[in-house]
């Protein structure tokens, strides 16, 4: 028998909140991209986002890779670990310190970014073309104010 819900059982209302809803719609943006980029270049979605940081930000520590993006360090360790031994990513040293490694893309790193970011573009200009100008300035806005929260 299957307990009910009762008021010491106040179940969260998922569809109307805000934390489940924005990763609900950050799984299916991200996974529509993934798509296309997962079966080509057999990268996961966390191998993405590392190649993407670092394309932007070159140099990063693995800690640093970790901050920028949010995610897990193990996770992070785990995609730099098989980016480094598919080629697409360099793991060298800051100044000959060898306890402080740096990461950047290598050549065969760049040519996968330099096909895949434009994939993203064009699926961020797909998503966002359902709003309106003032719509997009508002989104923008919103989401600046609530990631500096």
């Amino acid at each position: 028998m299957s307990a009910r819900p009762n008021v010491a059982h106040a179940p969260l209302e998922l569809e109307h909140f805000l934390p489940y809803r924005l990763s609900i719609l950050s799984n299916t943006v991200s996974q529509a991209i993934a798509a296309d980029y997962q079966q080509r270049y057999e990268l996961s979605m966390t191998e993405w986002r590392v190649m993407a940081v670092l394309a932007r930000f070159e140099g990063l520590s693995a800690r640093e890779v970790a901050e920028r993006t949010a995610m897990d360090k193990v996770a992070v360790s785990r995609a730099l670990a098989r980016l480094v031994d598919a080629g697409r990513v360099d793991r060298g040293t800051h100044d000959g310190d060898k306890r402080r490694s740096v990461l950047q893309l290598t050549a065969e790193g760049w040519a996968i970014h330099d096909e895949v970011a434009p994939l993203a573009r064009e699926h961020e200009r797909e998503l966002l073309a359902k709003l309106d100008d003032e719509e997009r300035a508002w989104l923008s806005r919103i989401l600046d104010k609530l990631m500096a929260a």
